[in-house]
């Protein structure tokens, strides 16, 4: 089975990275010391289409990655504006539906940002899923009770309308949250970093004059940008993460809505 890069610390990652690629570097260089310098200006040209290469991948994955990024930040912003809108029309809901619902959705956005505090596993992740379907199956019986009293009533049906947005959207945010980049991308990425950085290490070996800074400065660099990109890629993991101040905001005008 392969292993994920990702589901590992990030700064455990980044520092194993950063050894293999300048290992690749050293390991170039000593075998370019080794070699004779005729040829060299082909190896030279060989170096500069592999880091081409290596900076085509870079931009393809780092756009994936942004892409899934914006995603779930979009997920947050709407799955927020939904319960809100389910609250707002809880209110229209006789009592003590009205009430009960309020608390039933204070719970919920509460299960919410309790995800986002820190990245759960899978069973963590499981177990809260599970929870928020308890939840909303509660608020279907609390509509249920409330249209078996009158089932004419025009707040029940909107409030029915935006239960099932609200329920549909954490389907969506849930599938934004593990759409994450494919691991054989990652290591394909690692791969030609490697190689590429070794090539540059062999280049620099061949004149024996040239300082390793250059080719460690590139490695160094390029582990960071692959490093920026798992870091993008994870949901609630790492040093970029999706704001969740609408569901903040949304946390609030609840609990002053029960108050």
């Amino acid at each position: 089975m392969m292993l994920d890069p990702s589901d590992h610390d990030i700064l455990a990652v980044f520092l194993v990275s950063v050894i293999a690629i300048v290992l690749a570097g050293e390991t170039g260089r000593w075998l370019g010391r080794r070699s004779p310098a005729q040829g060299a200006d082909s190896v030279s040209t060989l170096e500069g289409a592999i880091l081409g290469l290596l900076a085509l991948m870079i931009g393809f994955t780092f756009a994936m990655a942004l892409s899934r990024f914006e995603a779930r930040r979009d997920a947050v912003l709407i799955e927020a504006n939904a319960i809100g809108t389910t609250a707002l029309r809880a209110r229209l809901l006789p009592a003590p539906h009205n009430r009960q619902t309020l608390q039933l959705l204070g719970d919920y956005v509460k299960l919410r940002l309790d995800i986002t505090r820190h990245m759960p596993s899978a069973v963590e992740l499981d177990t809260m899923v599970r929870r928020s379907s308890t939840i909303q199956e509660a608020l279907w019986q609390q509509v249920k009770a409330v249209t078996a009293r009158d089932n004419a009533m025009v707040p029940t049906g909107l409030f029915i309308q935006s239960l099932n947005e609200m329920i549909d959207n954490q389907e969506k945010r849930l599938l934004a949250a593990r759409n994450r980049l494919p691991a054989v991308i990652l290591y394909a990425l690692y791969g030609v970093a490697i190689v590429a950085i070794g090539f540059a290490g062999y280049a620099n070996g061949l004149q024996a004059r040239r300082s390793r800074l250059p080719v460690y400065l590139v490695g160094i660099l390029v582990a960071a940008m692959i490093i920026l990109i798992q870091d993008l890629d994870r949901p609630g993991a790492g040093f970029i993460r999706v704001g969740q101040e609408p569901m903040f905001g949304v946390a609030a005008t609840i609990a002053a809505f029960a108050d």
